[in-house]
């Protein structure tokens, strides 16, 4: 039965469609991919320089690595530097995580990071790298679930949490599967047949 999609809803980084022809194994196959497999970027180290704030290094940090990051489509670097500098009193941003590479920064510039104030000072480097979601959470690229509708029949909803546009999500999402498919066939043609096997 050859597989038909139909796209219902899509709307910024959310989309619904109703996929025809699958099974709950491929559907579920397509979900862990895509929330497992696809890498993007994610801030995975902080040094601190400065940081006179009342909130403390790790907490930062951790915040700072819950920031959305750009993964676009194509060669990008494997590491990236951001380098925010502030002084209070002020609100610092995600907009202020200035990156070393135009393509990947911040996907959202106003979230709030921490709140400077007078004669308080922020001085740091980050280190964004590629990860999947199996690694941790925090490169996960969205959710996705499905409903069956009928027997062959499920509907998806994608949300994207920013770094990829879910169009894209699931394009990529694809291409692995392909690939694993592709790298599992090689793999069986390398395999002699068992002694006393058909040759």
């Amino acid at each position: 039965m050859a597989m038909d999609i139909n796209m219902t809803f899509e709307k910024g980084n959310r989309l619904e469609f109703t996929l025809k022809g699958s099974s709950v194994q491929f559907s579920n196959l397509v979900r862990r991919y895509c929330i497992g497999q696809v890498p993007v970027f994610a801030i995975d180290r902080v040094t601190f320089y400065e940081n006179s704030a009342a909130i403390f290094d790790e907490y930062l940090a951790h915040r700072i690595g819950q920031v959305p990051i750009l993964s676009e489509s194509g060669k990008a670097s494997d590491e990236v530097t951001f380098t925010p500098e502030a002084e209070g009193p002020s609100t610092v941003y995600s907009r202020e995580l200035k990156s070393t590479d135009s393509k990947i920064k911040s996907a959202l510039d106003d979230i709030p990071l921490l709140k400077l104030l007078e004669g308080q000072n922020l001085r740091l480097e980050a280190k964004a790298r590629r990860g999947i979601g199996r690694e941790h959470a925090k490169f996960q690229p969205g959710l996705i679930a499905y409903d069956v509708l009928a027997p062959n029949e499920f509907k998806f909803k994608v949300e994207s949490f920013m770094q990829l546009d879910p169009r894209d999500m699931l394009s990529r999402t694809a291409d692995l599967i392909i690939g694993s498919c592709e790298e599992m066939e090689g793999k069986l043609s390398e395999i002699k047949p068992a002694k006393g096997g058909k040759e």
